[in-house]
């Protein structure tokens, strides 16, 4: 599939040579012929498995809402017509297989397809599909899609194209033209390609996208972060859960400049990236919505406690129209310039996406498709990790926005750490619910306002004091632990609820590292074998061990020539590295693609 109509001048083709070093991955069902410069990581298996179940649910979700969108249609014309004759039924809701086209079902997009395994495994494990795009800006990367379409049998489904992937999608915004399923998955940042994404989708069609630059989403470079993605992060203990929302403000800032607004139904941080799974609808009333779903949040400088302040707000107007809307802009700061509970300064970040990050109905109709013993996606090689991990998005309270950590809070009081389970009881006891956080295997989500946790640790101090040298005046600890406790909290009892299901069950919540050296990977590289030594893995530490060695007094003058050609054999060896790295994706660019 071409989508460069404008040619440039013609120009010799370079020939694509064949990797004799090429070797066949499996993953569940799908084989790939790897090798040469394309990307390929095995860590993101959990990603492709957690994706083939969602589109599944999406799509049998998609069937009923077409289903009921039909009934409701037949019975506005017998009314209209006035028939007196009984309404008739709807037509049954087919069933679909997977590995067969269908004329009405999903058309989906894999804008950056690599070596074309994730559209393998759509093609082979979603049932309902009718066409699949698997697009490269590479050339070698396209044959490598082809070679493992044909190899895999399922050519009949999915489509190559070698094409920019913003141009691809700008040039599919025709209805006809767009698609049911857009896929992002990039290397790093997604914003560019956000904006051409929201416009090719149908009206209520599935965006899924990843992030991986999560130093940036995290807070090390709010500069960078706000010029990628229009929010400033802070250096937070939830900077995941964090990093989730700002993506989600993005997206929806995004959608709104073209009408259209945004349904999180699951937003999953995992390993080295944030994976996110929305809705997109078209709507100008409902974009109005969007400004009161966004807040600002201020981050005191000394406790660190954090507090929140919508951008808008929304009322009825009556309560005998519910439906009639008010819109309003709030009154604020939501803080005064000194923090209440240490006296110091704020910081101020965002703005971020402050209304619920998962659709709870979702949640759950993908967890029974996941551990039905009937359906396919009971077999999916991530299985275990997958019911974990929905099992505590199920769990976490919707309505609180991100979270804080016993560890920190005590940490700022210098207290000897309360056990997750008695800070738990002592918070469900005082009449708060609690959660944890799927991001977070030491978080505590609570509605409970910093004033309570705060006045908690005053309580827990009493059993385990603050040392006297250590209440230093000016300090957050002097300013919270010198005011009295305003109640007692019940440690010792264990709550019926502190102990959350998935917790009692023991489920794959957080997985240790799932492979040495595993994370985003280099980039057009197959992330096996010997290739999963990353550049940043070998100069790891490196600055400092030459420090180190500087420092050290050399017993001869040998020695020292000896580190100095070890030095600059290591630099000549990254360097051409990097020459070889690059390679491949200038040959691409300067390649025509027609």
């Amino acid at each position: 599939m071409e989508v460069d109509e404008v040619q440039r001048e013609t120009a010799p083709e370079t020939p694509i040579v064949a990797n004799p070093n090429a070797n066949i991955i499996t993953e569940r069902n799908a084989q790939i012929i790897s090798g040469g410069n394309v990307f390929y990581n095995p860590v993101q298996e959990f990603n492709r498995d957690l994706s083939i179940a969602v589109i599944n649910v999406y799509f049998q979700q998609l069937v009923k809402e077409r289903a009921e969108k039909a009934l409701k249609q037949l019975q506005r014309q017998q009314k209209q017509q006035n028939a007196e004759t009984p309404l008739s039924t709807p037509p049954p809701i087919p069933s679909y297989v997977a590995g067969t086209q269908y004329e009405d079902g999903l058309r989906i997009l894999e804008a950056l397809a690599a070596t074309g395994l994730r559209s393998i495994r759509y093609a082979q494990e979603i049932a309902g599909v009718r066409q699949i795009i698997a697009n490269d800006l590479s050339r070698q990367a396209v044959e490598s899609i082809n070679t493992n379409m044909e190899h895999n049998k399922v050519a009949h489904l999915i489509e190559s194209s070698h094409a920019d992937a913003m141009t691809l999608m700008y040039l599919s915004t025709a209805p006809q033209k767009r698609f049911d399923v857009v896929d992002l998955d990039p290397y790093g940042c997604p914003n560019r390609f956000l904006d051409g994404a929201l416009q090719c989708l149908t009206d209520g069609g599935l965006l899924l996208v990843t992030a991986t630059d999560m130093a940036v989403l995290a807070g090390n470079a709010p500069e960078s972060c706000y010029v990628k993605y229009g929010s400033v992060p802070l250096r937070m203990k939830c900077c995941h859960e964090m990093a989730l929302r700002i993506l989600l403000n993005c997206i929806a800032t995004h959608a709104n400049r073209h009408g259209k607004y945004i349904e999180p139904l699951l937003s999953i941080s995992a390993d080295f990236y944030v994976r996110i799974f929305l809705r997109v609808y078209s709507g100008q009333a409902q974009c109005k919505l969007s400004m009161s779903k966004q807040s600002w949040l201020y981050q005191c400088t000394g406790c660190e406690t954090f507090t929140l302040q919508p951008l808008g707000t929304v009322r009825s107007k009556s309560a005998e129209q519910p439906h009639l809307l008010k819109f309003g802009l709030p009154t604020g700061p939501a803080v005064n310039s000194r923090c209440e509970h240490c006296s110091h300064r704020h910081h101020l970040g965002g703005p971020i996406w402050s209304a619920p990050i998962h659709q709870t109905s979702f949640v759950q109709q993908l967890l029974e498709a996941v551990q039905s013993s009937t359906s396919p996606l009971n077999a999916l090689g991530t299985q275990r990790r997958i019911v974990g991990v929905l099992s505590m998005v199920q769990e976490e309270l919707p309505d609180v926005p991100l979270y804080y950590t016993p560890d920190k809070l005590c940490c700022v009081l210098k207290l000897e750490i309360v056990p997750m389970l008695k800070m738990r009881s002592a918070l469900l006891h005082a009449g708060y619910r609690v959660s944890y956080s799927h991001a977070n295997k030491n978080s505590l989500k609570t509605d409970a306002p910093p004033a309570v946790l705060w006045d908690l640790l005053r309580c827990w101090s009493k059993r385990h004091p603050v040392r006297e040298n250590r209440l230093i005046p000016g300090t957050p600890l002097q300013a919270i632990l010198s005011q009295p406790c305003s109640r007692d909290y019940e440690f010792d009892e264990l709550h019926g609820e502190a102990n959350p299901s998935s917790r009692r069950q023991v489920l794959s919540r957080f997985q240790q590292n799932p492979a040495p050296h595993w994370g985003p990977g280099t980039r057009a590289t197959i992330m096996i074998g010997e290739n999963k030594l990353p550049k940043s893995y070998r100069n790891q530490n490196k600055k400092q061990q030459r420090h180190k060695a500087a420092q050290q007094p050399a017993a001869h003058e040998d020695d020292v020539d000896e580190l100095q050609a070890r030095q600059l054999n290591e630099d000549e060896e990254d360097h051409q590295l990097e020459l070889e790295e690059q390679l491949p994706a200038k040959q691409a660019k300067l390649a025509p693609t027609a």
